[in-house]
Parts: C-alpha cells; sequence; structure tokens
C-alpha cells in the first residue's frame, strides 16, 4: 500500500513506531513469564517468587499501556500464582 498524502505518510511512520514498541513490550512479558515457568520446572521455590513478582508488575504495566485487557493478564497471573504456590 503506497500512502500518498503527508497526513498518511506521517500515520504510517507512527504505526510502525508503535508496532516495534508494543511488540518489544510483549517480549518482555513472554520472557518475564518464561522466567517463572523455568524456575517452577526447576523447583526453586525463592526464585519463582521474585520471577513471580516481576511477572506481576510487568502484565500490570502491560495492561496500563493497552498492550493487553486487564482480564487477560489476570488469568497469566493467576496461573503463574497457582504454579508457584503449589511449589511451597
Amino acid at each position: 500500500m503506497a500512502v500518498r498524502h503527508q497526513s498518511a505518510i506521517k500515520a504510517a511512520r507512527q504505526a510502525e513506531k508503535r508496532r516495534e514498541r508494543n511488540r518489544a513490550a510483549l517480549n518482555t512479558v513472554k520472557s518475564q513469564i518464561k522466567r517463572v515457568a523455568t524456575a517452577v520446572e526447576s523447583k526453586k521455590a525463592d526464585e519463582a517468587k521474585t520471577a513471580l513478582r516481576e511477572a506481576t508488575a510487568t502484565l500490570a504495566k502491560a495492561v496500563s499501556k493497552g498492550l493487553m485487557k486487564p482480564n487477560t493478564a489476570s488469568r497469566r497471573i493467576s496461573r503463574l500464582a497457582h504454579q508457584v504456590n503449589a511449589l511451597a
């Protein structure tokens, strides 16, 4: 799609910036979730608790930025917390 108007060119630039920013933030969320999962698999309770705290903060930030719906983040936090609590 070739954009011709000046406003459309600017909008395309802004959309690309937002897309990159959103992808980076969502990749961070995924990395945090994986850290919790690996800690749970290796049965390291202390490491899992700290990773859960960081993942919760990252998910909350994603919600506040509009990257994720609140219920989605809440569900993921809940599932991670159940896994971590099962270790104790």
